[in-house]
């Protein structure tokens, strides 16, 4: 099972993101397309530095 808060959680706290920007339904829905497609990006990018060793990106 997978819970959804977290992402959340985190998209507010730690990214500062604290409210949609943008009015109607396509639009909402295409902002909230891009934060989830950089939240997935920056947790890809963090599995990817932690298997070569990285300490910090």
């Amino acid at each position: 099972m997978i819970e959804p808060e977290p992402v959340f959680g985190d998209i507010k706290n730690n990214r500062g993101f604290k409210r949609i920007l943008l009015q109607g339904l396509p639009n909402v829905g295409l902002e909230v397309g891009w934060l989830s497609l950089a939240h997935n990006l920056l947790k890809k990018a963090a599995v990817d530095a932690k298997s070569k060793g990285v300490k910090h990106l």
